[in-house]
């Protein structure tokens, strides 16, 4: 009996040194794989924040070639209104009080547009501003419509800031009833971005191998349809052959030459229209 106690105590602490050391080992590799998957976040959101910076970098010219409209014109009319409220002082020196008043009115005009070009320059600044910076996730009433036109218009400066040979042309048919919608307007509008210069880019890789009466045009249209918005964006570029169609949708696939693309444009826009409860699809005719 006593023989028997002795083996079965043996047993009992051979199985437990072993539960032992196979705990040991798991929580050796749970550490191992926290680790991994920490690593992995940290990866993931450098290259999230990469892909942000390379839209950003995509507006910027645009918005410095914008932004100096606006801001010549407030710098003329203020150069007028200069010019104009020393003549002002002038007349009112000499009594000629109806010259005063024409004056004074075109002063007030100067300064409507003075302010007009201002908020334009304001605007500019504030849309690359919330482009940069950290999505809150907060979504708001947006006015899609002025949204996809001011995208498309800092879009193609910035493409013709980067080469001087592209050239497009782009039409836009914006629904009037579109209204506002509740989004994120920061994330939408980088899809937007995304995939305008997309079209652009398709347009100038067509226009290299074409004849020169092919024109290279970029469509943006919005509708207002049941109970949902509708943005599409149609170009006259390349086209998706079929054997890629599946993939393009997909992190880090690419077409682009190694350098000129992370492969998560298309990925991200992807998230980002799913999260809003939307969808996001592909009609392509290769060539």
């Amino acid at each position: 009996g006593l023989a028997g106690v002795g083996i079965l105590a043996i047993i009992l602490y051979r199985n437990n040194k072993h539960k032992q050391k196979v705990n040991e080992q798991l929580n050796a590799q749970k550490k191992s794989i926290e680790s991994t998957l920490a690593e992995l976040k940290s990866t993931q959101a450098q290259l999230i924040q990469s892909e942000k910076m390379a839209s950003l970098g995509e507006l910027t010219a645009g918005i410095a070639h914008e932004i100096q409209n606006p801001l010549n014109f407030v710098k003329n009319f203020s150069e007028v209104n200069r010019d104009l409220l020393a003549e002002l002082l002038q007349e009112l020196a000499k009594g000629n009080y109806a010259h005063v008043q024409s004056i004074a009115a075109d002063v007030i005009e100067n300064e409507n547009k003075i302010v007009h070009h201002g908020k334009r320059a304001e605007t500019i600044v504030r849309s690359m501003l919330q482009h940069s910076r950290s999505s809150s996730g907060k979504k708001e009433p947006t006015d899609i419509n002025a949204m996809v036109d001011e995208y498309v218009k800092l879009a193609y400066p910035g493409l013709r800031a980067k080469d001087k040979k592209f050239n497009a042309k782009f039409e836009t048919e914006l629904d009037p009833e579109l209204g506002e919608l509740n989004v994120n307007r920061q994330e939408i509008g980088r899809v937007i971005l995304n995939l305008i210069n997309n079209a652009f880019q398709a347009v100038t890789e067509k226009k290299e191998h074409s004849p020169q009466n092919f024109e290279p045009t970029v469509w943006i249209k919005t509708k207002k349809l049941q109970g949902t918005v509708q943005i599409r964006i149609k170009d006259n570029g390349t086209g998706i052959p079929e054997s890629l169609q599946g993939k393009i949708f997909q992190p880090f696939f690419t077409t682009k030459p190694s350098g000129y693309g992370t492969g998560l444009g298309l990925s991200l826009s992807y998230d980002i229209v799913k999260a809003h409860n939307g969808e996001i699809n592909l009609k392509t005719i290769p060539g």
